[in-house]
């Protein structure tokens, strides 16, 4: 018996807009936009994706899942995650942390970690 991780969900009054926001973010493709979803992966077939799902209510709180991107260079994705319309912000991160957390149009928060380091 396995088990594949095969996506996120994400409730969202507007999947089209908010999961073309993120396809645009993470550079993935669209792999189905047929109302009332919208999904994308890193490319068609390749798991895990995000899958938007429309729902009636707005984002209400801090995430309780939140999803850590790990760049090649952090501040140049932070610079570029906030020109597509990311919000820096403070959930209690305090200023001595690694990461940078930012939210989506919506108000998702999400983490943008420092580089990875090489093995030694």
């Amino acid at each position: 018996m396995s088990l594949e991780w095969e996506q996120v969900v994400v409730a969202t009054p507007d999947p089209a807009a908010l999961g073309r926001w993120w396809c645009e973010a993470l550079k993935w493709e669209v792999v189905d936009d047929d109302p009332p979803v919208f999904e994308i992966q890193p490319r068609p077939g390749r798991v895990p994706g995000i899958l938007f799902l429309a729902v009636d209510e707005p984002k209400q709180g801090k995430n309780r899942l939140h999803i850590d991107l790990r760049p090649d260079d952090q501040a140049t994705e932070v610079e570029r995650l906030i020109a597509l319309g990311a919000s820096c912000v403070d959930v209690g991160q305090g200023d001595e942390v690694s990461w940078v957390v930012l939210t989506d149009p919506e108000g998702n928060e999400f983490c943008v970690l420092q580089e990875r380091r090489a093995s030694i």
